[in-house]
């Protein structure tokens, strides 16, 4: 996991060679003006979703996990809470793994947690198993997804 300012988004180009398409979206595009939806910036590999949601208690979050992309959540307004355990601590056991979503939902609580808020940006790799949007209010962010 990697927390960061999304104005330092540059110093992470060298993790994976499609984050400089990423940067280009966000060099062209002003993530505070686009509106809610879907915007593909590279088709099945490589998306940003832009949505508004009400925040939520942690009791009623769970951890999520994905094999095939990598998440960079940005926090466009408001304050989200995410929680975090180390994928190497969750059994997995029963879990069903969507693989038209690349989501699996698993049974264990957050081991840690991270609060950040507008123009902050959070990197969940396959390793990081995460429970997003703990928090109170609505909580406008972009979420892109990059195919490993």
């Amino acid at each position: 996991m990697i927390l960061d300012s999304i104005k330092s988004f540059e110093r992470y180009l060298n993790i994976h060679a499609s984050f400089s398409k990423v940067l280009e979206f966000l060099k062209k595009n002003d993530l505070h003006s686009i509106g809610e939806g879907k915007y593909i910036i590279e088709e099945n590999n490589i998306w940003c979703t832009v949505s508004i949601t009400e925040g939520k208690d942690e009791a009623d979050v769970q951890l999520e996990v994905h094999d095939s992309f990598i998440d960079i959540h940005v926090v466009l307004e408001g304050s989200e809470i995410i929680g975090f355990r180390d994928r190497s601590k969750c059994l997995g056991v029963e879990v069903k793994y969507d693989e038209a979503t690349d989501t699996a939902f698993l049974k264990e609580r957050p081991e840690a947690y991270v609060s950040y808020s507008d123009d902050n940006f959070v990197i969940c790799f396959p390793q990081d198993c995460h429970a997003p949007l703990i928090g109170n209010g609505p909580i406008r962010k972009a979420v892109f997804k990059v195919r490993l």
